[in-house]
């Protein structure tokens, strides 16, 4: 399943959700289109299949490898970030993205809010920052968001914000 997910979520990220056809995704999966709708029913499975993988594989890169709790500083979380951004995702957030194409899915919804909170929960525990969970997640969208347009003016941008939180 994981093979299948990881070639979902390359495509999606690739070429959006609405673009790719179902030999597409197929393909990008390496598999029979029997064995993908065995383990992906139905599109709206592919894409929650291909998110989960995204949610998993963006923990373990921007979080791997973390000093005890408070070791992290803002500025190394936001560089892990800028790293993630210029290699995976330079169109902005694949989650964000799933909602946009697919508006009224409470399910898409719910998996966005998950992975956003799990995120900003991550995010303070490893800086020390705990009850600035909202705080840190502002500055992490912001970047998130604007970095197609501004890369590394948004990375300066989000550690001069993440230095006044560290302060605060």
């Amino acid at each position: 399943m994981t093979k299948i997910a990881a070639g979902l979520e390359r495509a999606f990220a690739e070429r959006g959700f609405a673009e790719p056809s179902v030999e597409d995704l197929r393909d990008a999966a390496c598999v029979s289109l029997r064995t993908l709708y065995k383990y992906t029913p139905s599109r709206d499975e592919m894409v929650r299949a291909a998110l989960e993988h995204r949610h998993r594989r963006y923990l373990d890169r921007i979080f791997a490898q973390t000093p005890d709790a408070g070791g992290l500083t803002v500025s190394l979380l936001i560089d892990r970030i800028a790293d993630w951004m210029a290699r995976e995702t330079s169109h902005g957030c694949l989650f964000h993205a799933a909602v946009a194409a697919a508006p009224g899915d409470e399910r898409l919804r719910a998996l966005l809010q998950r992975h956003k909170s799990e995120v900003a929960r991550r995010a303070a525990e490893a800086t020390g920052l705990g009850g600035h969970e909202a705080d840190l997640l502002v500055v992490i969208e912001g970047l998130t968001q604007s970095w197609p347009l501004h890369q590394k003016a948004a990375v300066t941008s989000a550690k001069r914000l993440g230095r006044a939180l560290q302060r605060d």
